[in-house]
């Protein structure tokens, strides 16, 4: 880290504190040749996900979009908030973790029916419903046995 004043390379650090909720590390510094202060931060680097639609398109990943679908298919279900918020968690972490900077939005709706079904099975059928958009009762009826084979 180069001094703001003499532009020394070499500092010590005098001290370090959490910032912004623990997402940045301040870093109050001494230059070893003049011996004035500064203070640097360090943060995480956030990569971009791009989430490809089906159209094509591409827009940046939003853990909140997953969140309102989930909220959705769980309503008057004995699901409770956190219980959707740790999902949401391991989605959005599986996500990133696949540092993939592009991801289809196909492969986020499976990830979240895959959840969901050991979750609750009502919410399953729900967000399978509205994202697998059945045409007719035999697709609908389809994914029920699907789920039903799955249980024996």
């Amino acid at each position: 880290m180069k001094c703001l004043y003499c532009g020394c390379e070499d500092s010590k650090v005098i001290d370090s504190r959490s910032a912004d909720e623990g997402r940045t590390i301040r870093r109050r510094r001494e230059c070893i040749r003049c011996g004035k202060r500064f203070t640097t931060y360090e943060t995480i680097e956030d990569t971009p996900v791009l989430v490809v639609k089906a159209n094509g398109t591409r827009q940046s990943f939003d853990a909140g979009k997953i969140k309102n679908g989930i909220v959705k298919a769980c309503e008057k279900r004995p699901v409770s908030m956190s219980d959707i918020d740790a999902l949401v968690d391991k989605i959005t972490k599986r996500v990133y973790n696949s540092m993939e900077q592009e991801i289809s939005s196909k492969a986020i709706g499976e990830m979240v029916m895959d959840e969901l079904k050991n979750l609750d099975e009502v919410a399953y059928v729900r967000y399978a419903s509205v994202y697998r958009s059945f045409k007719d009762i035999s697709s609908f009826m389809a994914e029920l046995q699907k789920l039903m084979d799955g249980k024996k």
